[in-house]
């Protein structure tokens, strides 16, 4: 009697427990629907929001319109619409955002017009309307645009969307303050600049940088003066970077110049102490050996030195700034240097330049004593004559040229004062622009592919760059450089890229790299 008590109840539960997991399913298969989010208005197939502070996420399955008036968010962010996917047609008007950002719109696979109205909208990122291939029109009139190379993704969008745009025009930059974007070329903007990013940095203190090709290679050398050496480097190709390649071992270095003359390296070593010296590379032993002194009775106090060729010979001179020495300019002899010609004794010269003018070999001798001297070669005389001096140009530690368009300029640089450039004009040279100077010992023209550089050191404050504006004509500050005491700049270009190598004379030297930038990305 019992158990078919006990076996009536167990079955009673069972039931029970299936009726209650049959009711959990039931439920679980009830589809709740949406509600129509707070501060908005829903109809069957339309929803408008107005006075908002976000963008919501939940709105009924069917609706295909979308409205925002008078919202409070600042931007809409990626996927803000994927919750609706059947939207066809999305509206923002007299809203507060600014800023419409990457995906904004994606999963939007049905949307056709699109209308961003009388907002104040002034950045739209390139990839805010990636997604949208049905969309049909396209509204963004009464937005703060700025047509700068940040909007040319824009306009070249516009040029291969089949959406219609409505006219549209630009809030700035004042250029193009007013116009019509849709009437904007992608090529109306210049939008590829460039700048000096910081590569690597060598411990130790230079005060004298040069690069050269020899055989199929390029290779850099540093003057160390503390340490007394010139310092040659070489590019690792596996691993990126500037590495140690060979020394020449010597006293007070200050200048390290190579000079390549029938495919036999040369490194004239000028030195404050011990005499000035001339190496040459011996490849069969793989080191450089002394093929010659210098005559310590004209060259003292070197401190700079260039190297020429004229007619087919090779030449070089060696710029003194002691009372006694004197000015000298060297020539190759097919088995030595040989003294050629000693240039105005006692003017304590401070930087040489060779240069052109007129395509006719001339010679810029800077003097703590003197304004720069101008010398040209007379073929007949097979020498130097002075020519004339630059005006108005007392103190000029340097003179370096460089040429814009055929034209040619000159960098002169003073440590304490105004630096300048200045222009030739086919009869003298005249000023075309001041830079002041805080401590400069080096104002240097670079040039690299189309860009045109002069950048000025100092041993006070920053290095201050500037770029070439064709349209001015004058140099524009584009960068500054942190660089302690820097003495000289060189270029070296390896595997297709740039290297700009910056001696400095108190800190580390450093080398930078030369990047294009563009700024539409």
């Amino acid at each position: 009697m019992g158990y078919p008590d006990r076996a009536l109840k167990g079955w009673k539960k069972v039931l029970v427990l299936v009726a209650a997991v049959s009711f959990i399913l039931a439920d679980g298969r009830r589809v709740k629907q949406p509600r129509c989010p707070a501060g908005c208005t829903c109809t069957k197939d339309n929803a408008l929001c107005e006075s908002i502070r976000s963008v919501p996420h939940t709105f009924p399955t069917d609706v295909v319109s979308l409205s925002f008036v008078k919202s409070g968010f600042n931007e809409i962010t990626g996927g803000s619409f994927a919750h609706t996917p059947a939207l066809q047609l999305l509206l923002f008007t007299a809203n507060s955002f600014d800023l419409i950002d990457e995906d904004a719109f994606l999963g939007l696979p049905h949307l056709e017009y699109l209308f961003i109205e009388n907002n104040k909208i002034a950045s739209i990122s390139p990839y805010a309307f990636r997604g949208l291939k049905t969309l049909i029109h396209l509204d963004l009139r009464g937005n703060n645009l700025i047509c700068d190379c940040k909007l040319k993704w824009l306009v070249e969008w516009m040029h291969h969307t089949n959406a219609t745009l409505d006219q549209i025009s630009c809030s700035g930059p004042p250029m193009y303050q007013g116009k019509r974007i849709n009437d904007l070329l992608p090529h109306s903007f210049d939008c590829i600049t460039a700048e000096f990013a910081s590569y690597q940095s060598l411990k130790f203190e230079s005060i004298s940088v040069e690069s050269f090709t020899f055989g199929t290679d390029q290779y850099v050398v540093f003057a160390q003066p503390f340490a007394g050496t010139c310092s040659f480097l070489e590019w690792d190709h596996v691993e990126m970077t500037f590495r140690t390649y060979d020394t020449i071992e010597g006293t007070s270095t200050v200048v390290c110049k190579p000079m390549v003359i029938d495919n036999l390296l040369f490194v004239i070593v000028a030195q404050l102490f011990g005499g000035s010296h001339i190496y040459k590379r011996d490849t069969s032993a793989n080191k450089f050996i002394k093929i010659q002194d210098i005559d310590i009775l004209k060259i003292r106090k070197p401190n700079d030195i260039e190297t020429f060729m004229i007619d087919g010979e090779s030449f070089f001179v060696i710029a003194d700034s002691s009372k006694a020495g004197s000015t000298t300019v060297y020539k190759w002899n097919g088995n030595g240097f040989y003294s050629h010609q000693s240039l105005h004794p006692w003017y304590r010269d401070t930087d040489v330049e060779y240069l052109e003018i007129a395509n006719k070999p001339h010679l810029i001798l800077s003097s703590s004593s003197q304004r720069p001297v101008v010398y040209q070669w007379t073929r007949s005389q097979k020498q130097f004559d002075r020519r004339t001096d630059i005006p108005e140009m007392e103190d000029v530690f340097s003179v370096k040229h460089f040429r814009v368009k055929g034209e040619l300029f000159i960098c002169l640089t003073r440590f304490i004062g105004d630096s300048k450039v200045m222009r030739w004009d086919g009869a003298m040279f005249k000023e075309v622009q001041t830079f002041p100077s805080r401590g400069s010992m080096v104002f240097q023209p670079v040039s690299i592919g189309n860009w045109q550089y002069a950048i000025l050191g100092s041993d006070y404050s920053l290095t201050q760059v500037y770029q070439w504006d064709p349209k001015g004509g004058q140099f524009v500050q584009s960068q500054d450089l942190n660089i302690q005491a820097p003495r000289a700049f060189s270029l070296v270009s390896i595997d297709d890229r740039e290297f700009l190598l910056a001696s400095s004379f108190k800190g580390k030297t450093q080398i930078y790299e030369h990047l294009m930038i563009d700024l539409s990305n």
